[in-house]
């Protein structure tokens, strides 16, 4: 969340960022109500003044009985502007919700994703001799997953991994996890998958993203896009020691998405889903080393890529691209030989003070014991989904078996799914 000192500081800045992200917002009305706050607090700050000054003269028992009939009006007065005040400041904190981070200036200006830019690319894409098949025909003939029972049981979007489809998912999820731990240097978190309210307000998922979250009305719980938003909330409305910093976290979750905004979208398979799962990774840290912590977060997402030998790419997310949330992203695209394009795995992201804001997370510094607002960054660590495509679609041989990836076989215990 952005300060409304800092928009008002920043108003030109503020206005043509958020314009950037494709985000329509009224800063007059903002500024409007901002000022009239600001008139209360001054005329509120003026009655107190001279509540004080009628107060002595009560002590003193100087015409007690008019300046007592003055305090009852001033106090009454400055009840009625107080209580303005408090419903002027709901509705403004509410609006400020509203309002996009602002993308760094580093962050390539475009309207949506054709405008992103190529930032690297490792490996080779892999070539065939023969026909390459879907990673649907490769789930269906090896039985993977099965779709058409998991359609029975939940509908479109929530996949049934089986047999030695469920074993590599799960070898996938723990060889990630440990990779995060015992190389990278995270401490593993295993969150819960339902929260309140107040959890994804902080990571910028509500409230202008409601309609993409599962609701438990009766409970008033949300499922978790990610486990960014529990991890998140770990240090919300906490005090952490700079000492301390950064704090790297990695957990696994099952992710829930409505995905109400993808109608047209390709959704067959595994491409698109409901519920899948995820390794994230979450950090604090100091302000000053936020951007360089994004770099060395993304070689964190990309070493998994690399120790399972899948081409991929990373690209620069343009401002228009750019999440709500984010002040400047990159994204890690895997190859899928068989849809001949790259599926995005996972999104690394600085998100400055925007979450801290909003969350209450703040640090004590060494030097003068001042308080400040942590950076918080995350990223994927990776994804399964398309990651399962890209394995499936680039280990698989010409007798219809597939490979599995070296790095794996100490957790899959096979070296081939035929």
């Amino acid at each position: 969340m952005l300060s409304l000192k800092y928009i008002r500081e920043n108003l030109d800045q503020v206005k043509e960022s958020t314009l950037s992200k494709n985000v329509d917002f009224d800063f007059d009305l903002l500024l409007k109500d901002d000022k009239e706050r600001r008139a209360i607090i001054q005329k509120v700050e003026q009655l107190k003044a001279e509540r004080n000054i009628v107060n002595k003269e009560i002590s003193k028992k100087n015409n007690i009985e008019n300046n007592i009939e003055n305090m009852r009006s001033l106090s009454k007065e400055i009840k009625m502007l107080d209580s303005d005040l408090n419903s002027l400041d709901e509705s403004i904190n509410e609006r400020l919700l509203f309002i996009p981070n602002i993308a760094d200036d580093s962050v390539p200006i475009g309207a949506n994703e054709k405008d992103n830019k190529v930032v690297k690319e490792w490996g080779t894409k892999p070539s065939f001799d023969f026909e390459v098949k879907s990673h649907i025909d490769i789930c269906n003939s090896l039985e993977l997953i099965d779709f058409k029972r998991s359609a029975k049981i939940s509908g479109s979007g929530f996949p049934l991994y089986t047999k030695r489809g469920a074993k590599l998912e799960r070898s996938l999820i723990n060889f990630m996890l440990d990779y995060h731990v015992e190389s990278n240097n995270y401490k593993e978190l295993f969150p819960p998958f339902l929260v309140n309210a107040k959890s994804p307000k902080t990571t910028g998922n509500l409230p202008k993203f409601k309609e993409d979250m599962y609701y438990i009305e009766n409970d008033d719980l949300y499922c978790i896009p990610t486990a960014e938003v529990p991890v998140t909330n770990v240090h919300s409305n906490e005090v952490l020691n700079e000492a301390d910093l950064p704090i790297k976290y990695c957990a696994y979750s099952a992710c829930f998405r409505r995905e109400a905004g993808s109608y047209g979208k390709d959704t067959k398979g595994l491409l698109r889903l409901h519920q899948f799962n995820k390794v994230e990774l979450v950090k604090f840290v100091k302000p000053e080393e936020s951007f360089n912590e994004l770099e060395l977060l993304l070689e964190d997402a990309e070493k998994i890529l690399q120790e399972l030998n899948l081409h991929y790419r990373v690209i620069s997310l343009c401002s228009g691209d750019l999440s709500f949330s984010a002040s400047k992203c990159y994204d890690i695209e895997v190859w899928s030989p068989f849809e001949n394009k790259y599926l995005e795995v996972s999104s690394c992201s600085n998100f400055l003070s925007f979450q801290s804001r909003r969350g209450g997370i703040k640090y004590r510094q060494n030097t003068n014991q001042k308080l400040d607002y942590v950076h918080t960054l995350n990223g994927s660590g990776l994804a399964t989904p398309r990651l399962m495509v890209a394995i499936l679609e680039s280990y698989q041989n010409k007798d219809g078996t597939v490979s599995i990836p070296k790095i794996l076989h100490g957790y899959t215990k096979i070296k081939n799914i035929i």
